[in-house]
């Protein structure tokens, strides 16, 4: 069985090299064609992100996550992309900034970023997640940092202020904070804010290469993580003035070793009701936060067998996403992974207890890519979540080696086959996925509201990519906007089901997923829950679980349309989009 080969000082796990190739896969025609649109979308800013060939230092390798959010609230989605910094810094009046691009609903986006007020921070951005956390129905944005967070609310004309030290969420020191999410993980209807922190890191005393020397198959590369010291998570509650309180030690956020953090995930693992917490750390077992209810957490993972690889090695750790992949009504957990190592796909058996399936369910083939951004979607609506999962390298020194993928990699594509197995078809599914890419974040949502679901991938270097899935399956679908009134107006937390009775099935098709803030790599998907529904002509049972306790159920809604479900009134409109009706006709 494949695993990390033994961790060198100061310098990542070794990768084992892999045989395999992309192209030697099967599948046929899915039906579906991923392209690269966003040249033509305008979205024009590249992100710049440390040295382009050499990288002095760790900081440079990490790149930058990417947000759908709908920031207006018109129905399409907008797209905001965090952007980075060098070492060399930049003259006055060129600094990199992050972008938010609004949607023109014609398949184009305009850079508002400067009329939004969201072009005056920089600085080395890291991740990026949204929600309302005033509950004044605009969700607002956080953008984490090596450096100061930054908390933007949401002015609901457009506009947004920079609200960052005034809420108490900034940070009072320079720190290297990674993925995020809010959460409102003690249910009394505000969302808390959680922050994952990666390496204690002072730039004057770190090591560089030639002070090992650090080296990754004899070529001279950044030092790190392992030999540098980890960092610890951040969880602030919400006081409902417009200010947090840090309550990392209360909540027992801080009663674990020192971490690598990365992606954070938060969902309701153990199906009772309330969110926990969990974070991919990079060189060292991952964590598992397990939410007591009673405001506090316990790390829970080692026990539940959701931190280390399927033969108890520490991996890198590097994006993380959630879905009920073989839909037994349990939370499913992918993780990304260094190079040398597969990606882990950690099966929810209930009661906290988790089987690696990575082998069994088909994943752990390829050892030669390096994965980031992640994502389960169902890119054929079959009713069955897919994987999708974005590689790149992390240190740019490797083009000097031929025993490698390259610095850009290719992006894998893996099928649901409905059995517990997924069947990799990357070759198939388009040039979006096939061409290669320096990839860090992704986000996934249906930017042009045709009933697919599209990505957005943030790059390091480099213009972003925006894939839009074309797909001539005629596949139903449904999307469910959830608004919160007891519970916070985002709906974060809340869990939808989605029950449809297909006509060449024995039984009951059961879906489920939940309203979720950051997640994947350092990234934010569309807040909006997309289900695909294969043949079924309707869904017989649409119900929302809010994280107040209360649960709307709603039977026999119509297929191909977004339903807004308001707590404690059920769906209180319905929307079908042209693009929608167009693409189904043309089919």
């Amino acid at each position: 069985m494949l695993s990390f080969s033994d961790v060198l000082s100061l310098v990542r796990p070794l990768p084992i090299l892999g045989q395999e190739t992309p192209a030697a896969n099967a599948g046929g025609d899915l039906g579906v064609n991923f392209i690269d649109v966003a040249k033509q979308a305008g979205l024009n800013a590249v992100t710049i992100f440390g040295g382009e060939h050499k990288n002095k230092y760790l900081l440079e390798t990490t790149g930058c996550g990417v947000a759908f959010y709908d920031y207006d609230n018109d129905g399409w989605l907008d797209i905001f992309l965090v952007n980075g910094w060098r070492l060399e810094g930049f003259p006055p009046g060129q600094e990199p900034f992050n972008h938010l691009f609004k949607n023109n609903r014609d398949g184009t986006f305009t850079d508002v970023t400067v009329k939004a007020g969201l072009n005056k921070h920089t600085g080395w951005g890291q991740g990026v997640c949204i929600g309302d956390y005033d509950n004044d129905g605009n969700d607002d944005l956080f953008i984490t940092y090596f450096g100061k967070n930054v908390l933007y609310h949401n002015n609901g004309d457009g506009t947004f202020t920079d609200v960052s030290e005034k809420s108490g969420v900034a940070g009072m020191k320079t720190r290297w904070a990674t993925g995020c999410a809010f959460v409102d993980y003690d249910r009394d209807g505000k969302l808390d804010l959680f922050v994952a922190n990666y390496i204690d890191l002072d730039l004057k005393t770190a090591p560089v290469p030639e002070s090992g020397p650090c080296l990754y198959k004899a070529v001279m590369v950044a030092c790190g993580p392992p030999g540098l010291n980890g960092d610890s998570n951040i969880l602030y509650h919400n006081n409902g003035d417009g200010t947090f309180t840090d309550v990392s030690d209360a909540a027992g956020i801080k009663k674990v070793n020192g971490t690598y953090g990365l992606g954070a995930l938060v969902g309701d693992f153990d199906n009772d009701g309330w969110p926990d917490i969990y974070v991919a750390n990079d060189s060292t077992q991952s964590l598992m936060y397990k939410n007591l209810k009673n405001g506090t957490f316990v790390d829970v993972g080692l026990e539940s067998g959701c931190v280390l690889s399927a033969d108890g090695k520490s991996q890198a750790g590097m994006g993380v996403s959630f879905a009920d992949y073989d839909l037994d009504g349990n939370l499913d957990i992918l993780k990304t992974n260094f190079a040398g190592d597969t990606p882990s796909l950690y099966r929810n058996q209930g009661n906290w207890s988790f089987e690696d399936a990575t082998f069994q369910a088909g994943l752990g083939l390829h050892t030669k890519y390096l994965g980031w951004g992640c994502g389960f979607f169902d890119f054929d609506n079959d009713g069955w979540p897919d994987i999708l999962i974005c590689n790149g390298h992390v240190y740019p020194e490797v083009e000097q080696l031929t025993t490698e993928a390259g610095y850009p990699q290719t992006k894998l594509l893996y099928h649901n086959q409905h059995n517990g197995h997924f069947q990799e078809v990357t070759a198939n599914a388009g040039p979006g996925i096939t061409v290669p890419n320096a990839s860090r974040g992704c986000a996934f949502g249906d930017f042009d509201n045709d009933g697919d679901v599209d990505f957005v991938v943030n790059t390091v270097n480099g213009l972003p990519q925006l894939v839009r899935c074309d797909s001539k399956l005629d596949h139903n679908w449904i999307k469910v906007k959830c608004i919160g009134v007891k519970s916070n107006r985002s709906a974060i937390g809340a869990r939808v089901k989605c029950v449809t009775k297909p006509a060449d099935e024995p039984k009951l098709h059961q879906q489920i997923d939940e309203v979720r803030s950051g997640g994947g790599y350092i990234s934010q998907n569309d807040l909006r829950i997309h289900f695909g529904l294969g043949k079924a002509d309707k869904v017989e049972l649409l119900e929302v679980r809010w994280p107040s306790g209360q649960v709307d159920t709603m039977k026999d809604v119509k297929v191909n349309q977004l339903v807004t479900v308001k707590e404690g009134q059920g769906i209180v409109k319905s929307e079908e989009f042209p693009a929608a009706k167009k693409s189904k006709s043309a089919k």
